[in-house]
């Protein structure tokens, strides 16, 4: 963590750097839970979808803070809470299944629980 924080771009924010560096730890969560699914065909489908949402967090964050415009940053943490509950969706699935046992993905599930809350602060925040 010491190394990437001596990364981090002048005049970045500390709690916009630290953000930028959980959504990319939690997309590298997702891929790791992502190759150790059981290899049917079920847990194939619901996992490429778990991925797809929990891995574009992180780059629609970045994007915001490549927005031009107030709105475009807010349409993109819109874009980031979209992702995020949409992977709840999917870990809530393979959980409820039995493809993965609840327990195995409390903890990432949590994270995805934070990561919902904070996005909802930002979001509203930004738009008053």
């Amino acid at each position: 963590m010491s190394e990437e924080k001596a990364r981090k771009p002048a005049g970045e924010g500390e709690a916009s750097f630290d953000l930028k560096i959980r959504t990319k730890a939690f997309a590298l969560r997702v891929i790791r839970m992502i190759c150790a699914l059981p290899k049917t065909e079920v847990a194939r489908v619901l996992g490429k979808q778990a991925l797809r949402s929990g891995t574009s967090v992180g780059a629609n964050y970045r994007e915001a803070h490549r927005a031009r415009s107030k709105a475009e940053f807010i349409a993109k943490i819109g874009d980031c809470l979209k992702e995020l509950d949409e992977t709840a969706y999917w870990l809530e699935l393979m959980a409820e299944s039995g493809i993965v046992s609840a327990k195995k993905l409390e903890s990432l599930s949590d994270e995805c629980d934070q990561l919902l809350a904070i996005f909802t602060t930002i979001s509203k925040r930004s738009k008053s």
